[in-house]
């Protein structure tokens, strides 16, 4: 089983000014069977969420101590059970002083993969549902949601603690609306020193189009779709970019080419990995803006084949005109000429 061990508490504050509740379960070791299912589910939601952080953690440690209980387990020196009773304590101090209501299950999982091992920190949602008792009274009760995950912490334990440490060892999803609740679980993280997504997205597509304009015409739209590719599939696994994994993807021929580049051309980290936001990246291959009440978005292929843009008389010209579009503007003139 992957899951190593697994203990959720739930955590509320209704009343603000008051102390807050915290009901916590009993700590488990290789759960498997629904537990590994229910993990599954929020590492999907985890990998799908655009807007990650990056960084990793503060070394203030006596403002926040849970990466120093989280090492002493990984170094044995404390139970599972000794740490989360730490961090949910913690936790309920910090809700202790909220201002704002909060609720939600605190979940910390340790995992163990193929290529390293990984422990999240979420706190699961919960959705209303009704239901039928056995009196076929109507009810309504809580259910845990499968479609929501606004606050969580991913972090790669071998980067954090291994001889050459990462300084990007955290993943943080952190949703709009959190509000205080969102905040009070940062402080309990302990994350700092965020990765600048704009600025690496810039690098990223800057490094990019540079390499394509420096390829043979013909083979510039296939590099911005390669690249494309290749951001997307590592923003569905979870996993950054790292620029000698696509230097390869992009010319198995010659897999250090981009590489060379890149670190030429464009302003690469040491440790050659960029986190680009993936939804700013398809600006690759997509061609969109909106405004004035128009809104267009079309392949980047099809520039000077079907799209023809006049600097001079700033002017879109398209043609082969998909069919749906021709057969709408067909009965829209039609009907006006009927007028």
């Amino acid at each position: 089983m992957a899951i190593k061990h697994l203990r959720t508490a739930f955590a509320s504050q209704y009343q603000p000014g008051q102390p807050a509740r915290l009901q916590a379960g009993d700590p488990l070791q290789e759960p498997g069977g629904d537990y590994e299912m229910l993990h599954k589910q929020m590492k999907r939601l985890f990998n799908s969420k655009p807007g990650k952080k990056y960084g990793r953690f503060s070394e203030d440690i006596g403002e926040h101590p849970f990466s120093a209980w989280l090492k002493d387990y990984m170094e044995e020196k404390q139970s599972f059970a000794s740490l989360t009773d730490r961090l949910f304590g913690q936790f309920k101090e910090l809700l202790d002083s909220a201002q704002e209501e909060f609720s939600g299950h605190l979940m910390l999982v340790h995992e163990a993969l193929a290529d390293g091992e990984v422990a999240y920190l979420l706190v699961l949602e919960s959705d209303s549902a009704m239901r039928f008792d056995s009196n076929q009274a109507l009810d309504a009760t809580d259910v845990l949601s499968l479609s929501r995950l606004n606050l969580a912490l991913r972090i790669e334990l071998d980067d954090w603690l291994g001889d050459n440490g990462s300084d990007n060892h955290l993943t943080l999803v952190h949703g709009r609306g959190t509000g205080e609740g969102g905040d009070l679980f940062i402080r309990l993280c302990g994350f700092t020193n965020q990765v600048d997504v704009e600025k690496e997205t810039m690098t990223f597509l800057d490094a990019v189009e540079a390499f394509a304009k420096s390829a043979e015409p013909e083979k510039a739209g296939e590099v911005r779709a390669k690249a494309y590719e290749f951001c997307k599939e590592q923003h569905a696994l979870g996993e950054p970019v790292e620029i000698g994994a696509l230097s390869g993807y992009l010319d198995e021929s010659q897999p250090e080419r981009f590489r060379e580049f890149a670190s030429q051309n464009a302003e690469v980290p040491e440790s050659g990995v960029l986190h680009p936001d993936h939804r700013k990246v398809k600006k690759l291959v997509r061609i969109a803006g909106s405004g004035g009440g128009m809104s267009l978005s079309f392949s980047s292929d099809l520039v000077n084949q079907a799209v023809y843009y006049d600097r001079d008389r700033d002017a879109l010209t398209i043609t082969r005109l998909p069919k749906a579009l021709r057969e709408q503007l067909q009965r829209y003139l039609e009907g006006r000429d009927g007028e």
